[in-house]
């Protein structure tokens, strides 16, 4: 069976000088890729007739689906629908359902409708429809010969709920493709060089059908295995020996068979122990418990933080010793030690995490260069503590000193401690 070839196109002049990251085409290429569809290039495009059409050129040739994002709206840079309407040889005509839906949508806000509101009610006459129940620009499905092409608007949920319950039905209805499965790996503790070396005889007996990529983060490695071909029973039955014989291999590096988050594994450890965890986060100023709060639910196991960035919360909050704090710094295994303490004497919870360290790229010393960071994980009875040194700029050393705690927390609650 052939596979389909799709191309993401975003169009806005946001996109191209970097004012708004373009999360639309990845979340897009994720959706497709489950499907079955080759996504063979995500393309950005300025707010510009030219630019649109250029790009419309290049790319329909290139694949089956053309998706894209961006340019439709009331205002006079949204120049997509217009556009699409002359390359594609249709004339405006008004939708009934969008005109009623605009309608419904400004009486409920108790607003005025203006004309150019009125005027997303347009839609080409050779376009099917693609309501949008989020918003007021419906998205548009056209076909020229064997390819579609499919126009979203870019605001991230209004396209994401288009795509859910209008396109990727119809998209699966139309196209057919290889089945694609995934399965995970996901390591802590060795780097990429050496889990190649422990794994090369295993990559030699991989199919052709079956690819192993090797994506690294934050000190942890996510394997993942890639396999495609119609039988996608089979498919996951051989991908999951591979995965087996892999995570035996690597022994205790392994973290997980599963596509999840620290924040998401820690929370369903403490999920299944009936357990709650407590923070006192410093120079990590709340982005733990930031993440641990986007898994939902997380109100079952996660009880609060405790942002003590000043050394006066540390001492007066937590109960950090002014001579620990005088003798050792705000940056120093005693500290943390004390920060974890009493963070679970105060917040009442089973497990508590401490972190605190210099994130950069300025207030290192002679004694804590920049980059040092200390943490601590206790039960209230044993403490264990880790001392890590990141390279980064500073935004990179907090996302890592986040990650590194929940990590040291995980392995803490499952005994995994190292």
């Amino acid at each position: 069976m052939a596979n389909i070839a799709a191309i993401i196109i975003t169009i806005g002049d946001e996109l191209l000088i970097g004012q708004t990251v373009d999360t639309n085409s990845a979340w897009i290429a994720q959706r497709m890729n489950e499907m079955g569809i080759d996504v063979l290039r995500r393309v950005a495009v300025g707010d510009t007739r030219q630019a649109i059409t250029v790009a419309l050129d290049e790319e329909l040739p290139r694949a089956e689906l053309l998706i894209i994002t961006g340019g439709l709206g009331p205002t006079s840079d949204d120049i997509t629908k217009p556009l699409l309407c002359d390359y594609f040889g249709g004339k405006l005509v008004a939708d009934e359902r969008v005109r009623q839906h605009l309608l419904d949508i400004f009486a409920k806000r108790n607003r005025p409708i203006l004309e150019r509101n009125m005027k997303q009610a347009e839609v080409p006459d050779n376009c099917t429809v693609l309501f949008n129940r989020m918003g007021t620009a419906p998205g548009m499905w056209f076909e020229q010969g064997e390819k579609v092409i499919i126009s979203l608007p870019g605001v991230p949920f209004e396209m994401k709920d288009i795509m859910q319950q209008e396109a990727l039905p119809k998209i699966a209805a139309r196209f057919r493709s290889d089945k694609m499965v995934h399965r995970h790996i996901f390591t802590a503790g060795a780097g990429e060089s050496f889990i190649a070396e422990k794994l090369m005889d295993i990559e030699e007996r991989l199919p052709a059908y079956i690819r192993l990529a090797y994506l690294p983060d934050a000190s942890m490695v996510r394997l993942r295995l890639t396999g495609r071909g119609a039988d996608e029973t089979g498919l996951i039955k051989e991908l999951e020996v591979f995965q087996k014989e892999i995570a035996e291999r690597l022994g205790d590096i392994v973290i997980s068979r599963d596509d999840k988050t620290l924040a998401q594994l820690l929370g369903e450890s403490l999920k299944q122990k009936g357990k709650l965890i407590g923070l006192a986060e410093s120079c990590t100023g709340g982005l733990i418990g930031h993440e641990l709060t986007q898994i939902p639910g997380a109100s079952a196991w996660f009880y609060g933080s405790i942002v003590s960035y000043d050394n006066s919360v540390k001492q007066h909050v937590l109960g950090v010793q002014a001579e620990t704090l005088s003798n050792f710094g705000a940056v120093s295994e005693q500290t943390v030690r004390e920060m974890a303490l009493g963070a679970i004497g105060v917040l009442k919870t089973d497990y508590a995490v401490a972190v605190s360290g210099v994130l950069g790229p300025t207030g290192g010393t002679d004694r804590v260069k920049v980059g040092t960071v200390w943490m601590a994980v206790t039960d209230g009875n044993v403490v264990k503590t880790n001392e890590f040194h990141f390279y980064y700029d500073r935004e990179r050393n907090k996302d890592m000193a986040a990650k590194m705690a929940m990590l040291s927390a995980w392995r803490f609650i499952n005994d995994r401690i190292k």
